[in-house]
């Protein structure tokens, strides 16, 4: 079959500025690609081609400026110049009727990694159009189908989770590998984070991730465990170290933080296992209903245990011991007491982690992913 996987107009695939499409997008498409003959659309990028083959997959990159309307515009000439047996839309429903206008005989499909179908993003009737037109919606967790459900009944028998994957091969316990090693010693050292224990996180600074509410778990927190530090890596947006207010905010916390607190930035998409290995303790503080982090598998591959929030999709992979869950991500306290817990045992903190990248590697790589897209692909169904 000829198949079109069409990413957002915000960043480029591979991703070289991050992103949780990209990155998905990019685990599976060497796969699926060997398979089928596969062309991957997306925005372009001054450090990528606008037209290259990769191994056995076409990338094709159109300018749309980072606005949906210029890069819908420029994602239908090209596919008005290309025929495909399938068109694959990652988290953009409203493409959908316009490529069902131009592509009358494609079986499309369309993968939700977050809220696009709210009501303030897309017109209820433009959404009726997209599901009827869409063949399979591709969820990321159980809780975006229920979301998009919930809003539209009718989209129920078309709805199937698939959970998102990571690189076993990058994200490895730091244990394992020679090269890991010399690696967390030397941020540690850079960072005079000597034998702390580290609590870490990573993602974008802004408000709905919750950092400020994790740095404010450190006032309670260091009573009882004064030899910890706490590592914020990321930027206000992917690829960007622009110092936004809310950054600005947290840093001042952090600046009163009876606690050692690291801000790193942005880090580059290619260096982030880097600090995975630096840390001991994940934490994913998400104050919004979070559809489901990509960052608890990278924790899980990276061996570490985490405590993450009862939002959206989150809890969804605490199974078997791996992680922990805040009940009130909205109450500093309510990290510190879960922290407190795995600060205070070496061995929960081993067992937890081991768990994790058991987890990982039995079920959250990237050929399960691809196995179970391209049974979507394969598995023809009726509209």
């Amino acid at each position: 079959m000829k198949v079109a996987m069409i990413c957002t107009e915000k960043l480029p695939v591979p991703p070289v500025r991050g992103g949780a499409i990209q990155t998905y997008i990019a685990g599976i498409a060497d796969f699926l690609g060997q398979r089928h003959n596969l062309t991957v659309l997306g925005t372009t990028d001054p450090s990528l081609s606008l037209d290259e083959n990769v191994r056995n997959v076409r990338y094709v990159r159109v300018n749309g400026m980072g606005v949906f309307e210029t890069y819908a515009e420029e994602v239908i000439k090209f596919l008005q110049a290309n025929t495909f047996d399938v068109i694959h839309v990652f988290n953009r429903p409203r493409l959908v009727p316009l490529i069902r206008e131009v592509c009358p005989n494609a079986r499309i499909m369309l993968s939700m990694h977050n809220d696009m179908f709210d009501l303030a993003k897309i017109d209820p009737e433009i959404a009726k159009k997209t599901i009827a037109e869409t063949e399979t919606i591709v969820t990321i967790s159980d809780y975006v189908g229920r979301v998009i459900s919930t809003l539209y009944p009718e989209s129920t028998g078309k709805l199937r989770t698939i959970y998102s994957g990571v690189d076993l091969q990058t994200f490895v316990p730091w244990e394992k590998s020679q090269q890991a090693r010399q690696i967390r010693q030397e941020l540690r050292a850079t960072h005079n984070l000597g034998n702390k224990q580290v609590i870490l996180f990573v993602g974008r600074l802004t408000p709905k991730k919750g950092a400020d509410i994790l740095v404010r778990a450190m006032n309670d927190l260091h009573r009882q465990h004064p030899n910890i530090a706490l590592v914020l890596v990321g930027g206000s947006w992917y690829g960007v170290d622009k110092i936004s207010d809310y950054v600005a905010y947290v840093r001042s916390l952090a600046d009163r933080s009876p606690i050692p607190v690291i801000t790193t930035g942005f880090v580059a998409a290619e260096d982030i296992h880097h600090w995975f290995w630096a840390g001991d303790i994940f934490v994913c503080p998400s104050q919004w209903e979070e559809p489901l982090a990509r960052v608890h598998y990278e924790a899980m591959a990276a061996g570490l245990p985490f405590v993450t929030t009862k939002r959206g999709g989150n809890a969804e992979v605490i199974i078997g011991g791996n992680g922990l869950l805040v009940e009130e991500p909205e109450n500093p306290l309510s990290f510190s007491t879960q922290l407190t817990t795995l600060l205070a045992s070496r061995d929960l903190q081993r067992r937890m982690g081991s768990s994790g990248r058991r987890l990982a590697e039995e079920r959250f790589t990237w050929d399960r992913v691809a196995r179970e897209v391209l049974d979507v692909w394969e598995s023809k169904r009726q509209r």
